[in-house]
């Protein structure tokens, strides 16, 4: 269960099952130039109208199994209509070509589980 803030004083809405949602980009052969510099500038303003921080930025992770090239970026959003609404909002897709145009990449978006998840609930879905 999660408390909203309405923007009115004194009044919330409490909401269940609003989960955080994640956008994430595995970034490989970055060519750090001009467009990139001007794409790592911008981005944060286009973040702020949806509630998205970096959680993780350009890190190169500590493989423990399987292959892995590149660096990863983890944005964190209160949700799904958060995270979709930055990705398609006119400010981020002004300047997502920057990051296109220079690296090869892969993006997704996906929502997370609530604090109490425990992996035998996926058994659950499998019917």
């Amino acid at each position: 269960m999660v408390l909203r803030d309405t923007g009115c004083i004194g009044r919330a809405v409490i909401e269940e099952n609003i989960m955080t949602a994640y956008a994430i980009a595995h970034l490989r052969d970055v060519d750090v130039n001009t467009e990139i510099v001007d794409y790592i500038r911008l981005i944060d303003e286009t973040l702020t109208p949806f509630g998205g921080r970096f959680l993780i930025h350009g890190v190169t992770p500590e493989v423990m199994e399987g292959p892995w090239e590149g660096d990863l970026v983890v944005i964190a959003f209160p949700d799904l209509a958060a995270a979709h609404g930055w990705y398609a909002s006119p400010a981020y897709q002004a300047i997502l070509p920057l990051r296109t145009r220079n690296s090869r990449s892969a993006a997704i978006i996906v929502e997370g589980v609530p604090e109490s998840y425990r992996a035998t609930d996926f058994l659950a879905k499998l019917g």
